[in-house]
């Protein structure tokens, strides 16, 4: 990760929504759009405020922050309200919001809760399009604004142990290109980011985590892409520098997703076929 900055965000205002504590891709995005200049509202689920972690990321970015249930048209509302009373309009947005209740409940894909089922596309998909229009509704996101929200393979590839997450970011791609063509309009670009595998507090709650972290590095060409590196990514797409790229879920993998298989992982295979005869 650059420590020194490059002024890519000097001026420029959002919001980011997700951080957690220091395993978070959010976290780790902050720290990055601050260091190059940006300013921010930092947001999360008023649950959250009970582990504390959040205001150390908040003073270390100069940021303040608002609680907000992102199933809540009225709390996003009553967010993005506060944030144009302290910030005004606003350059970005960064969504970085998902939970898999039935995953967290080790429900199996077959015998998924329904109710749970909802909650999780609410939590991980719909909050998007809640964000984004109650932001339109304000007139509030400038000309050449961005918002980036965050993916994974598993909406186009199934991982048996990503289960309902699958189908949440299936539908969070879908949202970004249908928001797209209707923000391009107003000069503003949406995008998603599909990260690796990442250590994060969400990944851990995957079963299998372990084994599908693993597998991407053996594949990888460059290896999994880590936090670090996500964050600057990020914000290049929150920059002027990709003023031109919208609809896009932008793969930031290492490589992995135009992989077949990799020499590394046909001799992992063959050593353990070896050690079982």
């Amino acid at each position: 990760m650059d420590t020194n900055g490059h002024g890519l965000l000097e001026g420029k205002k959002g919001v980011i929504f997700g951080a957690l504590n220091q395993d978070s891709l959010a976290w780790h995005i902050a720290e990055a759009v601050y260091r190059e200049g940006g300013r921010f509202v930092l947001s999360n689920a008023p649950v959250v405020s009970r582990a504390g972690t959040l205001e150390a990321l908040a003073e270390k970015t100069e940021s303040s922050i608002i609680w907000a249930d992102a199933t809540s048209s009225d709390q996003i509302t009553e967010l993005f309200s506060s944030v144009k009373e302290s910030l005004g309009n606003i350059d970005f947005i960064v969504h970085s919001i998902g939970m898999g209740m039935n995953i967290r409940k080790n429900r199996e894909y077959e015998d998924l809760q329904y109710e749970w089922y909802h909650k999780t596309l609410d939590i991980s998909a719909m909050s998007l399009h809640r964000i984004v229009r109650s932001a339109l509704d304000l007139e509030m996101i400038n000309k050449g604004g961005s918002v980036v929200a965050m993916t994974y393979l598993g909406s186009r590839r199934i991982f048996s142990k990503y289960s309902e997450m699958g189908d949440a970011k299936a539908l969070l791609e879908s949202i970004v290109r249908s928001f797209g063509y209707r923000l391009g309009q107003k000069g503003i670009r949406i995008n998603s980011i599909s990260q690796s595998p990442t250590a994060t507090t969400a990944g851990h709650g995957i079963s299998g985590f372990d084994s599908m972290y693993e597998f991407a590095e053996q594949i990888s060409p460059l290896g999994n892409a880590d936090a670090a590196s996500c964050a600057d990514y990020t914000v290049t797409l929150l920059s002027d520098l990709t003023r031109m790229v919208t609809m896009q879920t932008l793969y930031h993998d290492g490589g992995f997703s135009t992989m077949g298989v990799s020499d590394q992982l046909i001799e992992t295979l063959q050593a353990a076929l070896t050690a079982s005869s």
